[in-house]
């Protein structure tokens, strides 16, 4: 199976029978989900499941000896860990370990399929992105797709936003995604001509055409001017 494509691998560890085995009847329903372990304790997962080889994990918090937050501290390197818990006080760490999404017991079937949607789509942009590889000249990015190597003009760049690990590239014409977070982009000279907007996205100065108190067009794109880069989004002006 090739792991970059769907369906993916998936795990689910609950020690609750009837908790893992409704979340084992909602995840079936999704068939870009391979199911490939089902498990009691997580002590059983980390016996049976190799970390190079699952995409996503469905994830009790309160579980006997390792806990769930603990389990995922050791896989860690798994794209994507969605929490689904009774106890919402643990919000909060599950999100310092990377956590995609974080459900509440009992689950919800509106509430798992919107997370389910945005899984697809995160997954989907991921996997686009692992197919780029960019690097740098004057004025000019190059971004490798497959054996072929696609030359795009700097100027020809309306702006960038940030994807989690990557960044997508917006052109004037086409659309890419790259493994490179904005922050290391702009740190490139290659992009000293961006303005940065917000956390999420970074413009070219030259195709700002319009700026409001809490907005910014981009030709006919609007974008949100982020709180704490009001301040730097005013000096432009």
């Amino acid at each position: 199976m090739d792991l970059l494509r769907p369906p993916y691998n998936c795990i689910i560890v609950d020690d609750d029978e009837v908790d893992r085995l409704t979340t084992v009847s909602f995840a079936r329903r999704f068939p870009f989900l391979h199911i490939t372990g089902i498990y009691a304790s997580t002590e059983e997962a980390l016996a049976s499941s190799k970390e190079d080889q699952v995409q996503v994990m469905l994830l009790d918090i309160d579980l006997p000896g390792l806990s769930g937050l603990e389990f995922r501290s050791r896989m860690i390197n798994v794209p994507v860990c969605i929490f689904i818990t009774a106890y919402t006080e643990h919000a909060i760490k599950s999100f310092e370990l990377a956590a995609f999404d974080f459900l509440e017991k009992p689950l919800s079937t509106d509430r798992f399929a919107l997370s389910m949607r945005r899984l697809e789509e995160y997954m989907d942009t991921r996997q686009k992105a692992s197919l780029f590889e960019i690097s740098l000249g004057a004025n000019i990015l190059y971004i490798k797709d497959g054996h072929d190597q696609l030359k795009i003009k700097l100027h020809e760049v309306l702006y960038l936003e940030a994807l989690k690990d990557y960044t997508k590239i917006v052109t004037v014409n086409k659309d890419y995604c790259v493994i490179s977070s904005i922050g290391n982009l702009l740190k490139e000279k290659t992009f000293e001509t961006f303005l940065r907007i917000h956390r999420s996205y970074a413009v070219q100065k030259n195709f700002i055409r319009k700026i409001t108190a809490n907005t910014l067009f981009v030709n006919d794109f609007e974008l949100p001017i982020g709180r704490s880069y009001k301040d730097l989004v005013k000096t432009f002006k």
